[in-house]
């Protein structure tokens, strides 16, 4: 397909549906920043960038697109808008048989031949991309036409990469997380995760990219998310990268005007030397988020799925980081690991959450594309959803009515736990003995038990794990805790109260603080700021 001259051009456009709007995509960025270099000067005036969310509808997305009459469509490929984006081309296909579709991105780089995705677009790059699509659109566009529909992204050393982050807008650094990267690629090879296919990690020269991060920071920028993962592999690096930052932290008793900086981080749980001990124990509170993906306790399991963490060094890491410095944790664990029992996980699970890291985020195993995990599948009878985004039903040790209590329990422990709205009512919550129900030969004090009875109540209840307001679950919490017994219902009500006033919900009044809300406190709280920001949410997790 040769175009005609046209004047102007008819456009290419770089597309992806988002999970929310809040996200935006590096991975466009880097082909926009990198049209010109490796596809030339015209390709880069004539390429635009439109992003969704998955919220929307398919039927609109195909409309905006056609609307721009592009000759090329390059769409983002990921787990979550994989089937969005399937109907979305499905539609762009049927209006303009002709419009070249090209996909990418890592749900479509393996298996490609088993995807009704692929079938139904013109090309897909596996892999790298950000220099194989601009080549593509200088070939589908002049000639000559690629012969091949699926192929392997080219993958150049790093210095042949033109930054992206020029291409943030200024309507992205007012509203958008920013996405930054150091290094690319992961030494490790854990099995259920997509790095493990790399043979290393690749670094961008640090002086060019913190140039890049002072400018983002000169724009505004306050708001940055380091995708890298595994930030801290390289010492070095990591100490450059932290100094950074912290040269541009306000004096203290100052305010930025621009707004408070805050930087988050994926971090190798069992490797902290003192020298980054150090840096992060200079960030103030709210200016720093450590991800820590712990995934399993379990030694066995570990070994697996190919996973090398020294657990002893993990947990003391993670204590003196709650201890002696002010970063937020967010934890990670994945449940349904092959081999993995319930009974393990939950003894990971109070393992973990007696370190105390402000948030445990509680995954299930997908079964990502390409990943090693997939071997495991026969010998320890893992069971896959055959639909994005792939998650298991249940193992050889985990049936598929566990597996699904589970996944109550990971959505209720996000909106209790994780939420940060429940702090003095989540100790009530989890601190007490209960009964062990269905986990006998988890203890009596078990965290991961109690919090399991909650679950089993709530959902017996509410019969939901979506849409449940705060007030609901305020209720929920207090005739649980009340028909347990083992708390005064006094200490309950007190403990619900101050958590509901200190978390700015709006919604209305729960049952059973009726009463107890004064005329002025309900003042107070009807004129308190909605607490919906990542900052908000740390703080509540950080304050006494």
């Amino acid at each position: 397909m040769v175009f005609p001259h046209i004047d102007p051009p008819p456009p290419i456009v770089l597309a992806t549906l988002n999970a929310k709007y809040i996200h935006a995509s590096l991975g466009l960025r880097y082909l926009l920043a990198n049209m010109a270099r490796h596809g030339g000067s015209d390709l880069r005036a004539r390429t635009v960038l439109r992003e969704f969310t998955i919220a929307r509808k398919p039927q609109e997305v195909a409309q905006e697109l056609l609307a721009l009459h592009p000759a090329i469509i390059g769409l983002g490929v990921y787990i979550w808008n994989v089937t969005q984006t399937c109907e979305v081309v499905r539609l762009l296909k049927a209006a303009r048989p002709e419009l070249k579709v090209v996909l990418g991105g890592p749900e479509v780089s393996h298996e490609a031949d088993q995807q009704e995705i692929v079938h139904l677009a013109d090309h897909v790059i596996t892999g790298w991309g950000d220099v194989s699509f601009p080549k593509l659109c200088r070939a589908l566009l002049h000639g000559p036409q690629p012969l091949m529909k699926v192929m392997a992204g080219e993958q150049p050393s790093l210095d042949q990469i033109d930054l992206p982050y020029g291409e943030y807008s200024d309507d992205d650094l007012a509203h958008r997380l920013l996405y930054v990267e150091a290094s690319r690629g992961c030494p490790f090879k854990c099995e259920f995760c997509l790095s493990s296919l790399d043979k290393t990690a690749w670094a961008f020269d640090l002086d060019a990219f913190l140039a890049a991060m002072a400018v983002l920071y000169q724009r505004g920028a306050r708001n940055f998310k380091f995708v890298d993962r595994t930030f801290n592999l390289k010492v070095d690096a990591s100490v450059r990268i932290l100094q950074f930052f912290l040269d541009r932290l306000p004096a203290p008793g100052l305010a930025d005007p621009q707004g408070n900086l805050f930087v988050h981080f994926e971090v190798i749980p069992d490797h902290l030397p003192d020298r980054l001990k150090a840096m992060i124990a200079q960030f103030p509170p709210g200016s720093m988020q450590l991800e820590v993906g712990v995934q399993s306790f379990n030694v066995a399991v570990q070994e697996r799925i190919a996973r090398k963490q020294d657990n002893a060094k993990t947990e003391a890491n993670l204590r003196w980081l709650v201890h002696h410095s002010k970063a937020h944790l967010h934890a990670d664990l994945i449940f349904g690991l092959p081999g993995e029992t319930l009974e393990s996980f939950a003894s990971g699970f109070d393992r973990l959450h007696a370190l105390g890291p402000h948030e445990i985020q509680l995954g299930v195993l997908k079964r990502l594309r390409g990943t090693p995990i997939a071997r495991h599948t026969q010998a320890h009878g893992m069971v896959y959803a055959s639909s994005a985004p792939y998650t298991v039903q249940q193992t050889a040790v985990v049936d598929a009515q566990a597996m699904q209590r589970f996944t109550r329990f990971a959505r209720y422990w996000d909106l209790v736990a994780n939420s940060g709205r429940f702090k003095q009512t989540l100790r009530l919550l989890l601190d007490e003995p209960v009964p062990t129900g269905q986990l006998a030969s988890v203890s009596p004090h078990s965290p991961f038990a109690a919090f399991s009875a909650f679950t089993d109540f709530l959902w017996q209840s509410s019969a939901s794990t979506s849409g449940l307001s705060p007030e609901q679950l305020v209720d929920a919490l207090y005739d649980h805790l009340c028909q347990r017994g083992d708390v005064p219902q006094a200490t309950v009500h007190s403990a619900l109260l101050a958590d509901y006033l200190a978390s700015g919900a709006r919604g209305g009044h729960p049952r059973a603080l009726q009463g107890s809300l004064s005329r002025r406190a309900r003042l107070a709280h009807a004129q308190a700021p909605a607490a919906d920001s990542l900052v908000q949410r740390q703080q509540r997790h950080l304050a006494d």
